[in-house]
């Protein structure tokens, strides 16, 4: 499994010497209950580490200096327990480079009116402060993130969770490698892009290689590993013979085993987290990868076809936001225009991310008419259900366009036994006709990633932190 590394949280609480260092000193011992309480509610997938007070210009500049500096840091939540001057922190808000979360709360949830008195008012000020700090963040354009609630409540953790999740992918999104093997399909106007601008706009690198380069690692496999792969599959799938004898059906599937051998060796030796192929570029490979792939995108690898590097990279990012759970590279196929049944069949030539699966996925080899080469082995299975969100990315030569669909996706009822792919079935909000026709005049491609697990207010987070034009249908 792919995996992004130790990632922490900052937690940085305004306040001032006005009040004195007894006042101070409850500021801490509140900040400290807070931190540990959410820490000890088992809602959030990354610690967060309480920090010195914010109570001068000077410490808080070097907090984000430090913030900065340490990789291990995914981003800052600030909480403003009294009134903390805006002007003491635009040094240091104008240095942070990490994600920046504004933690609209107080220690107490309610009005002690019995025993209310200044003292109280002055320690417990977070309206106040709140105001004060958030003009701060406004006026400097920092794109931060504003929670509001009281802190032990589920809802206002399940966002901030959520928000530490956009924290991390925005943080790795500089480390996305996209390896791409061959070109974009030919004639195919949505997989291309400005690979520069999107290294600077979005940190991704993407690299091209020929094929022949792939192909010396999964010639490089044993006969050995293959065969213990192939021994790992039957543990994990249903084999399907389907019309084929066994033992070509097996010399199938090991092609599918030696490539998928291979093409981690290769990810891995150059750092590569996605990648992409394209089926008109085969030369020196029996099978064009389907099994292969979607082994991979299990594991957490971001991935697309026909050469769409982009897609891939965004693949990668959502599977980081969401764990890799419930996440992977869709394509629309074809309508159900029945009424009460309308929705979209999505699918691809093989290649539908096994994450996504209901059921127990079977191997399955079957013709493929692209390629011009043997019959490839691939995982069928049908998708979950849920409420989830598509996304895509357009170039439109000026700039980036992300759109985002709202979805119901469904598990079909109806067998299919002459298809030999996975299929996934949705309905786009606020419905097939409407969704369609936005998603088509916004721009938006065939080629989507599907997260049954994120949010739109996940995507739209991570499209502001980057300065992305974003495109909501729902």
């Amino acid at each position: 499994m792919l995996e992004v590394g130790k990632k922490e949280f900052w937690f940085v609480v305004g306040s001032q010497h006005l009040y004195g260092e007894e006042a101070l000193n409850s500021v801490r011992e509140d900040a400290q209950k807070m931190v540990d309480g959410l820490n000890e509610s088992g809602k959030f997938a990354y610690p967060i580490v309480l920090q010195d007070l914010a109570v001068t210009a000077d410490v808080i500049t070097d907090i984000m200096k430090e913030v900065n500096y340490r990789d291990e840091v995914a981003g800052v939540i600030t909480w403003m327990h009294t009134f903390s001057p805006a002007k003491m922190w635009i040094r240091g808000t104008k240095l942070l480079q990490k994600p920046l979360l504004h933690l609209a709360t107080q220690f107490n949830e309610s009005i002690p009116w019995d025993t209310i008195d200044m003292d109280f008012m002055n320690l417990n000020q977070s309206a106040h402060g709140d105001r004060e700090y958030g003009f701060i963040n406004a006026r400097l354009n920092k794109k931060n993130k504003v929670v509001f609630g009281y802190w032990k409540n589920d809802d206002v953790k399940e966002q901030i969770a959520r928000w530490m999740d956009v924290a991390v992918a925005y943080n790795e999104s500089f480390n996305i490698k996209v390896a791409r093997f061959g070109d974009n399909m030919r004639n195919v106007g949505v997989t291309e892009g400005d690979k520069v601008e999107a290294q600077i706009q979005l940190g991704w690198t993407v690299d091209y290689f020929g094929i022949g380069d792939l192909v010396q690692y999964i010639d490089a496999v044993t006969d050995e590993e293959v065969n213990a792969l192939f021994a790992e599959y039957k543990d994990l799938y249903d084999f399907d013979y389907g019309d084929y004898d066994h033992k070509t059906w097996e010399d199938h599937v090991k092609v599918q085993a030696r490539q998928e051998i291979g093409m981690r060796r290769f990810l891995e030796a150059g750092g590569y987290s996605a990648f992409s192929t394209n089926f008109e570029d085969l030369y020196g490979m029996q099978q064009l990868p389907g099994l292969a792939v979607q082994r991979l995108n299990a594991e957490g690898y971001g991935f697309a076809g026909e050469g769409d590097w982009k897609t891939a990279a965004i693949d990668r990012l959502m599977k980081i936001m969401s764990h890799n759970e419930n996440t992977g590279f869709m394509e629309d196929y074809t309508y159900e225009l029945a009424s009460g049944k309308e929705a979209i069949l999505e699918s691809h030539m093989m290649e539908v991310d096994p994450t996504l699966a209901i059921n127990k996925p079977k191997i399955v080899v079957s013709p493929l008419s692209m390629g011009d080469r043997e019959d490839p082995a691939r995982l069928v299975f049908d998708g979950k259900a849920g409420d989830g969100v598509v996304v895509s990315m357009a170039d439109f030569g000026t700039h980036y366009k992300l759109l985002i669909n709202e979805v119901d996706a469904f598990t079909p009822e109806e067998q299919a036994p002459n298809l030999p792919v996975a299929r996934v079935m949705w309905t786009p909000q606020p419905n097939l006709y409407d969704g369609v026709k936005a998603w088509i005049q916004a721009g938006g491609g065939h080629h989507t990633v599907l997260s049954l697990n994120l949010t739109t207010d996940q995507i739209e987070t991570w499209a502001k932190l980057v300065d992305l034009e974003t495109v909501v249908i729902k």
